[in-house]
């Protein structure tokens, strides 16, 4: 079975409060981006163990410990009767961009799994255990946009009609920020405006309402992502902003069949299309 994990893009972002387990309660909004992985699953019952194959960028850590590893050992704890499986994953989303693009591979593992090993699991049973595999995991299960809290895997259903075909840019600075490294610089608080009733308003009031509180702390330590987002907004869209803990950075141009083209730096890597 051939899946294509896609990444996602955050539409604000507020770190309100530190947990007593050391992570952070959140209130963020992430829509699916159609920037794909490609992930090859196949049942394998002559092998003695999993085995997992990796080509295009590069990814840190062994294959064993792999996220689409995980999510098949986690499976396979349950129902210890499933046969071996050879995994192939082809990475192109960049990591470290704020992208969720190792939260969708491991999802978008689980969805395959219960296919190819006819597990019939529901979508609310394979959101727990995406939940187990990181906190934007469970997102890609169900694969549609959603108001997230908690660690930013409670999910709600989030109608944006008027995301509906607006042209985007996404830029990769070339730039790897870690999850830690982003936190560590973060203050939480209070939101000055709830996020659900800011993005049910027109794309162009977004500006002054939807923010995402990482671009405080980290703009200053790397200057390109401000920059970055300026430029979008010079070259007329309507929002930008950083997503997830970055790096990339993203422009939404409403009613417009394509973004415009940018002067930028050539190692930078671009997603232009439409949402």
């Amino acid at each position: 079975m051939l899946v294509f994990p896609n990444a996602k893009l955050n539409l604000g972002l507020h770190i309100t409060a530190r947990r007593p387990d050391g992570f952070h309660t959140l209130e963020t909004a992430m829509v699916p981006l159609p920037w794909t992985d490609a992930l090859e699953v196949l049942p394998a019952p002559e092998a003695a163990e999993t085995s997992l194959t990796l080509t295009g960028r590069p990814v840190p850590g062994e294959p064993a410990t792999n996220l689409c590893v995980r999510a098949y050992e986690l499976l396979r704890a349950d129902f210890p009767q499933v046969p071996a499986v050879r995994l192939h994953l082809h990475k192109v989303v960049p990591i470290g961009a704020g992208l969720g693009g190792g939260s969708a591979d491991a999802a978008f593992a689980l969805r395959a799994l219960n296919t190819v090993l006819a597990l019939n699991l529901s979508d609310d049973a394979l959101e727990a255990y995406a939940r187990r595999l990181g906190s934007d995991c469970a997102f890609f299960i169900r694969n549609q946009p959603a108001l997230a809290l908690g660690r930013g895997d409670e999910l709600s259903a989030l109608p944006l009609p008027q995301l509906a075909g607006a042209a985007c840019k996404v830029i990769y600075p070339n730039l790897h920020i870690s999850t830690a490294e982003a936190y560590a610089g973060v203050t939480p608080r209070p939101p000055q405006h709830a996020l659900g009733t800011a993005l049910a308003a027109p794309i162009n009031t977004w500006r002054d309402t939807v923010v995402n509180d990482f671009e405080a702390s980290l703009a200053p330590k790397f200057p390109v992502l401000a920059q970055l987002k300026e430029q979008l907004y010079a070259a007329g869209a309507a929002y930008a902003s950083l997503s997830g803990s970055g790096s990339a950075v993203f422009g939404l141009w409403p009613g417009q069949s394509a973004p415009p083209k940018l002067a930028l730096k050539a190692d930078y890597e671009v997603w232009d299309g439409v949402l």
